[in-house]
């Protein structure tokens, strides 16, 4: 069995493990290339029929190539989509030019608070690896949450021989993280393998492209000619640069991402 072949079978068995454990669930899905493969899986997981929704933050401020992709793939795959927006918090102004701490908080974290409450999911499946970024390292495959939906990264569930935590107390909920022992070269190829449709954005034009999408104004490109998925992978096995680099919320610290993480950040 391939390597590719084994973290598939890992993930379909983490889905699966989860959703006996859990049938009020969803997943968060953002449209970049992580979260499409995870819910690529998790369509495979159950034969092409998904049998819980599936939920987009929209902040209002994502690419219209975002949203022209969500609304193209959720038709085709008869998706029960959730799109959740923080209304309140946008119709008071709020925006990245109030600081990406505080927008981010407010269209992502406080958000999903709000989309938790409101219909009631005990977990909450996602696409975050390991090697994105190092806070993201701290993660288990199954995450606890608290009631206030924080994130106690001091005090995280050992998982052994994939033995994993799946239970949750009453005031909990869990994250679930099918994707975390995959890398970004890994996802790509098993893009590749198989002919996943993906957001134009990563492809390059006129020397640029996205290896990390989200805001709009949050994000830049990076240089690249790669603009076809065979010139990506080349292109990742060579690169130096970091995946987030183009993500504005990366650069201004370290600090910053555990911050939001720990308050219920994605």
């Amino acid at each position: 069995m391939d390597h590719l072949t084994e973290l598939e079978n890992q993930t379909i068995f983490i889905v699966r493990e989860a959703y006996r454990q859990f049938k009020n669930v969803a997943m968060l899905w953002s449209i970049g290339k992580d979260s499409t493969s995870l819910l690529w899986l998790i369509r495979k997981s159950f034969y092409g029929k998904i049998p819980f929704p599936i939920m987009h933050l929209d902040t209002g401020y994502k690419f219209k190539e975002i949203y022209k992709f969500r609304d193209k793939y959720a038709r085709e795959w008869n998706l029960n989509l959730i799109v959740a927006k923080n209304k309140e918090a946008i119709d008071k102004g709020m925006a990245p030019e109030k600081g990406r701490f505080k927008c981010c908080t407010e269209l992502k974290t406080n958000n999903l608070k709000k989309a938790i409450a409101k219909y009631g999911f005990r977990a909450l499946y996602l696409a975050i690896r390991r090697d994105e970024h190092g806070i993201r390292a701290k993660e288990r495959i199954f995450s606890p949450r608290d009631e206030d939906f924080e994130w106690d990264y001091k005090n995280q569930p050992p998982e052994l021989w994939d033995q994993y935590k799946t239970k949750a107390k009453d005031e909990e909920h869990l994250r679930i993280h099918p994707l975390l022992g995959w890398t970004e070269l890994n996802v790509w190829q098993y893009i590749r393998r198989e002919k996943i449709p993906i957001v134009s954005l990563y492809f390059a034009r006129n020397g640029k492209r996205y290896r990390s999408i989200g805001c709009e104004p949050c994000c830049n490109p990076v240089n690249s000619d790669a603009d076809t998925i065979d010139k990506i992978v080349e292109e990742l096995k060579i690169s130096k640069v970091s995946e987030r680099s183009g993500r504005a919320q990366d650069k201004e610290s370290a600090y910053m991402m555990q911050k939001l993480r720990s308050l219920g950040y994605m």
